[in-house]
C-alpha cells in the first residue's frame, strides 16, 4: 500500500527547525541554506493545511499542531536511528554503552567490574559519566543509571539503591577533634556538596536534626560539585562529609574513613537502572541488568559494618 506521507526532506527540515527554534541553526545542522529549510517547512504546512511554526523576531514558536507533529517525528527518528545503530553494531553484540553518575561509577560500580568480568567474560562496557547524556536523546547509549525519584517519561526504571547518609571523616581527624571521647562536630570542618552553582544540598541540616545536634556552623567549609570529591577530601583529612554509606563502604571497611556518630539518614531519592522500553531484547543488556540486580541485592562478603566514633 502506498503511503500518503510528506517528503522526508520536509519532515526532517521541520523537525530540526522546530527543535532549534531557528531557521539559521537548522540550516547549519542540515548543511543547507536557510531559505531551503524555510521553503521545505512552508511546503509541509501547505500540504497539511495547518501552520506549524509562527515566525517571530529571531525565534520560531511551535503551534499546537507543530508540537504534536514534532513530538511524533522526534520519537520516530529516534527509533529509526536506534534500529540502524543496532543493525550496524551486530559485530559488537557484547558491548554495552552505559551512562552513570560520576560518584556511583567511581565508588560503587568500578570496584565491582571484576565481578562482572567473572560472571560475563565476553561483556565489554563503554562507560561515560557526562551528566548531560540523555537516554532518550542519545541513541549511542544502551542503558543508564540515574539518581532521582524513579519517574522518567518514556523510560522504564528499576530500583537499585536508596541513599543512606552517614557522617564520615579520616581517623586522624576524628581522633584530633574529640571532647570527652566524643567527636566535637562544632570544632570540625564540614564538607558540602553543591546542588547548583549557588546552593548546597540541605543534607547536613536534615542529618543534624536527626542526630539531635545544634549549634553547628553550616556556613563554613569547602564545597564540591560532586560527592566523589567530597569523599576524597574527607579521606585526605580536610573535614567531615555526609556520604551515602554504599559509596564509602570500602573505605569504612579498610579504615581510611570512620563513621562519626551512629546516625543514618535515609535520603529522599535513589539510584535507578533506566532503560528504553523497546531495548529489552539485547542479550548484553539482559546479562548486565541481571548481574546488577544480583550485585546490589547481595553485598560483597568481605564488606563488614564499621566501627563508629561516638
Amino acid at each position: 500500500m502506498k503511503r500518503r506521507m510528506p517528503t522526508l526532506n520536509a519532515l526532517k527540515a521541520f523537525e530540526v527547525a522546530g527543535s532549534t527554534g531557528n531557521f539559521t541553526r537548522a540550516a547549519e545542522r542540515l548543511h543547507v541554506t536557510q531559505s531551503a529549510v524555510s521553503r521545505q517547512v512552508r511546503l509541509l504546512e501547505a500540504q497539511l493545511g495547518e501552520p506549524l511554526l509562527l515566525r517571530q523576531h529571531h525565534h520560531l514558536q511551535l503551534t499546537p499542531a507543530g508540537k504534536l507533529l514534532l513530538q511524533a517525528l522526534q520519537q520516530s527518528f529516534d527509533r529509526i536511528e536506534f534500529t540502524v545503530r543496532r543493525i550496524q553494531d551486530q559485530q559488537h553484540l557484547h558491548r554495552l554503552r552505559l551512562n552513570v553518575p560520576p560518584t556511583f561509577a567511581r565508588r560503587w560500580l568500578q570496584p565491582r567490574l571484576g565481578s562482572l568480568r567473572q560472571a560475563h567474560p565476553q561483556l565489554d562496557l563503554s562507560l561515560t559519566t557526562r551528566l548531560h547524556d540523555d537516554l532518550l536523546e542519545s541513541t549511542r547509549l544502551d542503558v543508564a543509571i540515574r539518581f532521582g525519584d524513579g519517574e522518567w517519561e518514556g523510560l522504564t526504571a528499576s530500583h537499585l539503591l536508596t541513599e543512606q547518609h552517614i557522617a564520615v571523616c579520616s581517623p586522624a581527624l576524628a581522633t584530633a577533634h574529640q571532647r570527652d571521647g566524643i567527636p566535637a562536630l562544632d570544632d570540625m570542618p564540614l564538607l558540602h556538596v553543591l546542588a547548583g552553582e549557588d546552593r548546597r544540598y540541605l543534607t547536613w541540616t536534615h542529618w543534624l536534626d536527626a542526630a539531635g545536634l545544634s549549634g553547628i556552623d553550616l556556613q563554613a567549609g569547602h564545597e564540591f560539585d560532586v560527592l566523589d570529591l567530597a569523599i576524597q577530601a574527607a579521606v585526605d583529612g580536610l573535614g567531615v562529609t555526609l556520604a551515602d554509606r554504599h559509596m564509602v563502604a570500602p573505605q569504612l571497611a579498610d579504615g581510611t574513613l570512620v563513621q562519626v556518630l551512629d546516625t543514618r539518614l535515609e535520603g529522599h531519592q535513589s539510584y535507578w537502572l533506566v532503560q528504553r522500553r523497546e531495548a529489552s531484547g539485547s542479550p548484553a543488556l539482559a546479562a548486565f541488568c541481571h548481574w546488577l540486580q544480583a550485585e546490589q541485592a547481595e553485598p560483597h562478603r568481605q564488606q563488614v559494618e564499621p566501627d563508629f566514633f561516638e
